[in-house]
């Protein structure tokens, strides 16, 4: 019965916690976030009597968000200013979503009042489309002012906001998905990639392949097209220049290392004799035994094949317009190829399990140089990445950090 009582009492201080939260959010003007509150405990159960504080909550923060809102779009309108046409029609299309939001759950009574909540519901339709053809012939001439005054790139990048913002809420108007691919065509930075080999190894040709192929980074940068293979009518931004300046891969090695391993361990056993000489009983008549050990001795010989590739590199950024290096970074990579066997002469029961499991394993063929180079460069392909991913041009030529 406690128990009961107890999840009574919690249940009515939260249902008692979810009113006082929407009341406050009423009291401070914030009439959306009461609605929301209102709304969504309504749709669970408009007919439970815990709920009916939201009934008349809602009631009262819909005609207040209703009536403020007019107000400012009154405010808005009289102001003449055709910047303020893309707030008006938000202010309209929120206005009616509350509605559709609401509409479902009527009629929503108020018990101790005997009545039903009011809400006075408005088509916006008509509003919201007379709003939205200003507002699409504004960004639509917006637009096309700053693609015909345009001197830098941001210039052509502020024209693509505007048409794809006009997109979105009136596809197909005019000439906008047109105009969209000119502004982005000339809002784009370009940037061409190479790769420079300073040293006296060969990269591999795999590896050059995946270190030009951006697409593969997955690096998501709306306004920057790199290309390895450089387009004759293109004026590229940027140059992005990786140089090796030092490969190295070391000779193959197989180092040697003997393990001398001693151990006591059971071999057979003996009969306890008794004092004169027979062979001694236990309780139930068994012959009582005791468990013979002797020292066995095995040479263990432990091998490391070893191979290690190193890497270093340098990515450059540079201003092809000033000709001036914007950024540099050091690149280094290693790879190691290290395989261990072993083998053994004497008694193998000396040796602990962990050198048994050794001597399932063979020597294996070791990786050529050229695979060797192309592992170590798995790691610079990760860290070229980051320093793409981390680091933006922008129209000053400089990189954000």
């Amino acid at each position: 019965m406690k128990k009961i009582l107890l999840i009574s009492t919690l249940i009515l201080l939260a249902a008692c916690g979810g009113v006082k939260k929407t009341q406050e959010a009423l009291n401070s003007g914030n009439y959306i976030s009461a609605m929301n509150k209102a709304i969504k405990n309504l749709a669970e159960n408009k007919t439970k009597k815990g709920h009916q504080a939201y009934v008349v909550l809602l009631e009262d923060a819909f005609a207040k968000n209703a009536q403020r809102e007019m107000e400012q779009i009154s405010f808005l309108k009289g102001d003449g200013n055709p910047a303020n046409l893309e707030t008006i029609y938000n202010k309209y299309l929120q206005l009616k979503q509350i509605q559709e939001r609401i509409r479902p759950l009527m009629p929503l009574p108020i018990y101790d009042e005997n009545r039903n909540a009011s809400f006075d519901f408005v088509n916006y339709d008509s509003r919201i489309v007379a709003t939205k053809n200003n507002l699409s012939e504004y960004l639509y001439s917006n637009a096309n002012n700053l693609l015909t005054s345009a001197d830098e790139k941001e210039d052509y990048r502020a024209a693509y906001s505007e048409l794809k913002y006009l997109q979105e809420i009136n596809p197909g108007y005019k000439e906008t998905i047109g105009k969209m691919e000119d502004a982005y065509a000339k809002g784009l930075e370009y940037v061409r990639v190479e790769i420079g080999n300073d040293t006296q190894q060969i990269i591999p040709e795999r590896l050059e392949d995946e270190l030009l192929d951006f697409n593969s980074y997955g690096i998501n940068d709306f306004w920057m097209e790199y290309h390895s293979n450089p387009v004759a009518n293109i004026k590229y931004d940027y140059a992005l220049n990786l140089d090796f300046r030092e490969i190295n891969v070391s000779p193959e090695q197989v180092n040697e290392k003997q393990i001398i391993k001693e151990k006591l361990v059971k071999d057979g056993y003996d009969y306890v004799l008794d004092d004169n000489g027979n062979v001694a009983k236990d309780s139930l008549g068994n012959d009582i035994k005791v468990d013979k050990f002797k020292k066995v001795k095995c040479n263990f010989y432990q091998f490391t094949q070893f191979k290690a590739a190193q890497i270093g590199a340098k990515v450059s950024i540079t201003d092809l317009e000033s000709g001036q290096e914007i950024n540099s970074y050091p690149l280094s990579s290693e790879f190691v190829f290290e395989h261990v066997y072993a083998n053994y002469r004497g008694d193998k029961r000396a040796l602990d399990t962990d050198l048994i499991t050794l001597l399932n394993v063979r020597a294996v063929p070791f990786p050529t140089n050229e695979q060797m180079v192309y592992d170590a460069g798995e790691d610079l392909k990760l860290r070229l990445k980051s320093i793409i991913a981390q680091n933006r041009f922008v129209a000053d030529n400089q990189f954000n950090d």
